[in-house]
């Protein structure tokens, strides 16, 4: 392997993607919280009516946003999951290396997607 080429980020650099990762995460947090307290507050609207017909659209209507909160819940644990992740090998000192091709993964891609484990490259090959 070329002395002069990159094998990992230094440990200023791990640490600024670490700031980040921990902001990222914090804000992801909240917004699962945010998601999970409206799951469990189904009567947000406070429309105690009694008429038969709009009942059932009104239970129709939230079902399908339920299963669109579930949706967004589940999707939002995956991301957290991700950065945790990302965490760990920020830890190892691992994190910004393709899994794939064992090359840098730019610093641009991981400032967009913090939890990339793949350069665009290796990306691109699997599509």
């Amino acid at each position: 392997m070329d002395k002069h080429e990159k094998t990992r980020y230094s440990d200023t650099e791990l640490q600024e993607f670490k700031d980040l990762i921990i902001e990222k995460l914090r804000s992801s947090k909240e917004e699962l919280a945010a998601l999970t307290q409206s799951l469990s507050n189904p009567n947000m609207n406070g429309t105690d009516d009694t008429a038969g017909t709009y009942k059932t659209l009104e239970d129709g209507s939230a079902t399908l946003e339920k299963e669109s909160i579930n949706q967004l819940a589940a999707r939002q644990r995956k991301f957290i999951d991700n950065l945790e992740s990302a965490l760990v090998r920020i830890e190892n000192k691992t994190y910004g290396v393709c899994r794939e091709t064992g090359k840098l993964i730019p610093k641009e891609r991981l400032r967009a997607v913090p939890h990339a484990t793949l350069s665009m490259e290796a990306k691109l090959k699997q599509a």
